[in-house]
């Protein structure tokens, strides 16, 4: 992956690899492939984390206080926690994130239809699998928002104009290399080199739930 600004994602194949990396201390859920929401054909790499402090300035500018808000603004989300608060769920709320990866299939830095086409492909994949798992959580009380790796952005949250930057988050959560080439910054999958599409999701949920989430989705290939 290849960012050029933070609002910047693009995809590259390469055949440097980077050893396989360890779990950080953020780690809750070491990554895993799960099946996509809207294909079973398509798979992302996923991960759970506390959120790690040399990222809460960042998400601090990006967000502000949504997450704090969220609750106190949405009256339907005020009743779920309600719920939530019978059930015991509500208790340990943390400031989370779901870092993903996809493996994308042309170097996406080429120029033509099908690199076009493949760009889509992959953000169509992740906008499916960021909503999912946004309207799961909120619908049992809890704020989460994903990411738009177009601009930066995020996809759910209003008044927002801070981009956030998926390469430093994946070298902060996942301890996946990445260096400069220029005015760029090229991020290295342990596996996949820089054949690698990154976006993540962020919540303030009980981490079980969250884990449960993500435990709940169909395995990937590789992760059987």
């Amino acid at each position: 992956m290849i960012e050029e600004t933070p609002s910047v994602v693009a995809a590259v194949v390469g055949t440097a690899t980077t050893p396989a990396s360890l779990p950080t201390a953020s780690t809750i859920l070491p990554p895993r492939l799960v099946r996509s929401i809207s294909s079973m054909e398509d798979e992302l790499e996923c991960s759970l984390h506390y959120l790690p402090k040399p990222l809460m300035r960042e998400f601090g500018h990006v967000f502000n206080d949504q997450y704090l808000r969220f609750n106190d603004d949405d009256e339907h989300s005020t009743m779920a926690l309600g719920r939530a608060n019978d059930n015991g769920g509500s208790s340990g709320l943390r400031l989370l994130a779901i870092p993903t990866n996809q493996r994308a299939r042309e170097d996406l830095v080429a120029v033509g239809d099908h690199i076009e086409e493949e760009k889509d492909r992959l953000l169509n994949v992740f906008l499916d699998f960021g909503k999912y798992i946004c309207q799961t959580l909120r619908s049992k009380g809890f704020w989460a928002d994903y990411i738009d790796p177009c601009s930066g952005l995020p996809m759910i949250s209003l008044n927002c104009n801070k981009v956030y930057s998926e390469v430093d988050g994946m070298e902060c959560m996942l301890n996946y290399k990445a260096y400069n080439a220029g005015f760029c910054k090229i991020l290295m999958h342990p596996k996949w080199g820089s054949a690698v599409y990154p976006a993540t999701i962020f919540a303030h949920a009980p981490p079980e739930v969250a884990k449960n989430l993500i435990e709940s989705l169909p395995l990937g290939s590789e992760s059987k």
